[in-house]
């Protein structure tokens, strides 16, 4: 399965999506919104053991609301779930939302991650700003944006490194299109011990994130388990995250890519999973390649699902911006 990028390498290279990014510098954080133009079918798989989530249970494939208009990942901890208010009012003023008699009601599922303590300033008074975070990163929203230190990278963190916001996408031999956008804050580390060398290297396509390749050979040490605090804080991390495609898929579909996806995490983290990181990923379909997958396109997909999702979280932490009173250095200082 010989995969290339999408013109943009990112997730909007999926027809029918836009991201829109809004960030606070004081406070370190920020959120990130996936609008679609059409509703689009949705499912999440959570495999961290810290999830902090808003309106996933209607994502199950047994439940009535088969599709979504946007999905909202943000910083903030258990604070950043507002965002996802924010995202909903700019949505009804544009007279979007699942439509239940007169009224439609803008249907946005959000996952959080921890960056409380990254040396911002979280003295935000009475009401936290992700409200108002969300509302203004839909105003935001295009085909076109930045990775690393924005939206719901603002503030991420990994071991030893800054995180960041990282995306990326693949198109498929029969021209299916997927996408993968996500907030990388792991407890585990995406370098190969204190080298500037990616887990995710063997995915990468051309130098998307430096082009160092694996280091040979491989050090002593590489699979030594280092995390970010050697005593862990129960919700201090979390890598969440959206993977999205073209084709039309059922909710069941869109879960099994979801779960697919996963695989990128322990492709690019070691570890990951862990019983304190939230891990999550949404699926996405939007259906705007008019085509519903045989199984042997789809077991490709779910393939391709890992591997652009692995290529994403070393985007993200590639691509991050030194800021005042950051916990760690960027990975650009280990070149």
């Amino acid at each position: 399965m010989a995969m290339r990028t999408g013109s943009q390498n990112l997730i909007t290279d999926v027809v029918g999506l836009r991201v829109g990014n809004a960030s606070d510098s004081q406070i370190k954080s920020g959120c990130t919104a996936v609008l679609c133009d059409n509703p689009a079918t949705a499912a999440v798989q959570v495999l961290g053991g810290a999830p902090g989530t808003r309106e996933t249970d209607l994502l199950d494939p047994h439940n009535t609301v088969e599709a979504i208009n946007a999905l909202v990942l943000s910083g903030g901890s258990a604070f950043g779930l507002d965002a996802a208010s924010g995202v909903q009012a700019a949505l009804r003023e544009k007279g979007i939302g699942f439509e239940v008699g007169t009224q439609r009601i803008p249907i946005v599922p959000a996952a959080i991650l921890f960056d409380m303590l990254n040396g911002g300033d979280k003295d935000w008074g009475r009401y936290p700003p992700y409200r108002e975070l969300g509302y203004d990163a839909v105003q935001s929203a295009s085909r076109d944006f930045a990775l690393g230190t924005i939206g719901a990278g603002t503030g991420a963190t990994v071991t030893g490194l800054k995180g960041g916001l990282g995306s990326a996408s693949s198109l498929l031999e029969g021209g299916t299109t997927i996408g993968a956008l996500v907030a990388v804050n792991a407890l585990g580390s995406v370098t190969i011990a204190k080298s500037a060398h990616f887990w995710a290297a063997p995915f990468e396509i051309g130098d998307e994130f430096g082009g160092l390749g694996l280091p040979h050979p491989l050090p002593a040490d590489a699979v030594e388990i280092r995390t970010k605090f050697n005593d862990p804080v129960p919700q201090a991390n979390t890598t969440i995250a959206v993977i999205a495609t073209d084709l039309i898929l059922t909710k069941a579909q869109a879960k099994r890519l979801a779960i697919a996806a996963h695989d990128g995490f322990a492709r690019a983290i070691w570890p990951s999973h862990t019983p304190f990181d939230g891990d999550l990923v949404f699926a996405l379909a939007t259906g705007t390649s008019g085509r519903t997958p045989e199984m042997a396109e789809f077991i490709d997909l779910c393939a391709a699902a890992a591997s652009t999702m692995a290529r994403a979280i070393a985007r993200g932490v590639h691509a991050a911006t030194p800021a005042d009173n950051d916990p760690f250095p960027v990975w650009r200082s280990r070149i």
